[in-house]
């Protein structure tokens, strides 16, 4: 079963934002299931530091030994920072989606598009419990 932290915000698409120490800065990734279901995470395209995004706007691409996906920006928002070690440690998706694995900080420009997002137990219904 894939681990589905409480205190997270969920997109259908398997991405997460995770609340920082920074008001309305959220660290961006994907969940433990997208992970699972990717495989063996080789590389990771993540936009310029600074570049701005649409809720539900493709930020960049992850690539997986089974096959590449888009990755969606949960919320309208700012990239304040990308997490430069998936460049040399791609893997640190597959070991650690909540923690080294992150993707980008974004800083969300409205924090009515986190009401869209599902909550812990909606997302786990809609992975059916995997």
């Amino acid at each position: 079963m894939s681990e589905i932290p409480k205190d997270l915000f969920y997109t259908p698409e398997h991405e997460y934002l995770k609340e920082t120490d920074e008001d309305g800065v959220y660290q961006v990734g994907v969940t433990d299931y997208a992970q699972g279901e990717l495989g063996d995470v080789v590389y990771v395209e993540l936009p310029a530091q600074g570049a701005s995004f649409e809720r539900m706007q493709p930020f960049g691409t992850i690539e997986a030994v089974k096959a590449v996906s888009d990755l969606y920006c949960p919320a309208t928002g700012q990239v304040i920072e990308i997490n430069k070690d998936l460049g040399n440690d791609p893997e640190l998706v597959n070991s650690d989606p909540y923690g080294k694995g992150w993707m980008i900080k974004l800083k969300v420009a409205d924090k009515a598009d986190l009401k869209s997002l599902l909550d812990a137990a909606e997302y786990a219904a809609l992975v059916g419990g995997k």
